[in-house]
């Protein structure tokens, strides 16, 4: 990046960029010091700050959609979920952007490269259960993730956080038909974790936010992503995945959005050991539950 092009190392005469964090599908995570908060003393004042990255910025709609990004998830206060704080604007330099708690942590894309066989039962359960509790959640209150796979996943001493919205939608937006920014566009889908009908071209779900964090437990269960799956060929059982958890994990992975026959609270159900999930006796061609 030239110097030109470099972001300015001081926003809103408040917020010291530090250090790059990542980068998402349109966007830069930094870490920056909040300069307001330091000068009056407080101890934890470091903050994450993302806005757009070059090549987005120059878009007309690009504020807008960083600012749908903020809207969505402002009000979610939840402990798996990161919390946004507020959406601010340079003008000085003409730059966006909004801060977020600052995740300390290891996001789950690396910690699949330290267990290249997956993680552990006791270690992965917890995991699990904590993503469905966040997805759960957001669904609850009308927000749909858009873009579930490890690395928007952080584990961290205070456990998991979901974050990164980027993609989400709201649920009352999409069933009132009220216009909104087309994100399709932005080509920003991850195939290994996007649900079929998303990449066909369909309208964000309930169920494509499910299929997303199946495959993202199964892959902390195998050591290994999905790949690429063909209809007509059974899907293996992950190596760390107790059996009894198998049937409820498979129905969310169902590549027909019309078989994925568990909802996240049934499939936690399941991953918690308090229920037993067994298929509908009706099983698609060519699927196996063993």
């Amino acid at each position: 990046m030239s110097e030109e092009a470099s972001p300015p190392n001081l926003l809103a005469g408040r917020y010291q960029l530090e250090r790059k964090l990542g980068t998402g599908g349109m966007g830069v995570v930094y870490r920056a010091r909040d300069l307001l908060h330091e000068a009056f003393g407080e101890p934890a004042s470091s903050v994450a700050l993302k806005r757009l990255d070059e090549t987005f910025s120059a878009c007309p709609d690009a504020h807008v959609l960083l600012y749908s990004e903020f809207a969505l998830t402002r009000r979610l206060r939840h402990d798996h979920v990161v919390r946004v704080f507020s959406f601010e604007v340079d003008t000085l330099h003409q730059v966006a952007f909004f801060t977020m708690e600052l995740l300390h942590g290891m996001t789950l894309d690396r910690l699949l490269v330290e267990c290249p066989q997956g993680v552990p039962w006791q270690e992965l359960q917890p995991i699990a259960l904590q993503l469905l509790d966040a997805l759960a959640y957001t669904h609850q209150q009308g927000i749909l993730h858009g873009d579930v796979k490890p690395a928007n996943i952080m584990m961290g001493e205070q456990g998991l956080r979901l974050f990164d919205f980027g993609l989400g939608r709201s649920k009352m937006q999409q069933t009132a038909g009220l216009p909104g920014l087309n994100r399709s566009r932005l080509n920003a889908w991850t195939p290994a974790y996007a649900a079929p009908e998303l990449m066909a071209g369909g309208g964000l779900s309930a169920g494509a936010d499910l299929y997303g964090a199946a495959c993202v437990i199964y892959e902390l269960a195998q050591g290994e992503r999905l790949g690429e799956r063909q209809p007509d060929r059974p899907l293996p059982r992950p190596r760390r995945l107790p059996r009894h958890c198998w049937s409820a994990l498979h129905s969310a992975l169902a590549m027909d959005p019309q078989w994925r026959s568990v909802s996240v609270a049934e499939l936690r159900e399941a991953l918690d050991g308090r229920r037993h999930w067994y298929l509908p006796l009706r099983v698609q061609p060519g699927k196996s539950c063993n």
